[in-house]
């Protein structure tokens, strides 16, 4: 697997994304978002006369769950992905420097005084290790 920056960047995004999506599955139904109403034909008269009829609609609730749960497998496999990754760099500074500001979302100066260098040697540490891989991938 090829890792860019842009990607380790997504991963942030898709982790949060994926925070919200179970989030959203807990709570379906909560509120007034899945009340909904629907029309009938009433014959009580002799002859049809529309009704409406408000309830809760379980098919749309199906449908969301579903729809969710499919997006939250494809996020999560692309995360896993990313973390299984990082956790193959042999490097235990470079490891732990992917670590803190992928993983665990530390900013650069913050992950920079935990490994004991600066935020330059930080980005340049990371830019190097995305370089150096995608060389020894072609080899």
């Amino acid at each position: 697997m090829e890792m860019t920056k842009e990607r380790l960047e997504d991963y942030k995004s898709k982790k949060a994304e994926t925070l919200e999506l179970r989030h959203k599955l807990e709570h379906v139904g909560d509120g007034d978002s899945l009340i909904d109403n629907d029309t009938i034909l009433d014959y009580k008269k002799g002859y049809p006369r529309p009704q409406s009829v408000i309830g809760y609609d379980y098919q749309k609730e199906r449908h969301l769950k579903k729809k969710w749960r499919s997006r939250l497998d494809e996020l999560e496999a692309d995360c896993l992905e990313v973390e299984f990754w990082i956790e193959e760099i042999s490097d235990s500074i470079t490891r732990r420097i992917f670590r803190l500001c992928y993983i665990d979302g530390l900013p650069q100066n913050k992950v920079g005084r935990m490994v004991h260098l600066s935020q330059a040697s930080i980005s340049e540490k990371i830019t190097n290790y995305l370089k150096s891989d995608k060389t020894d991938k072609k080899v």
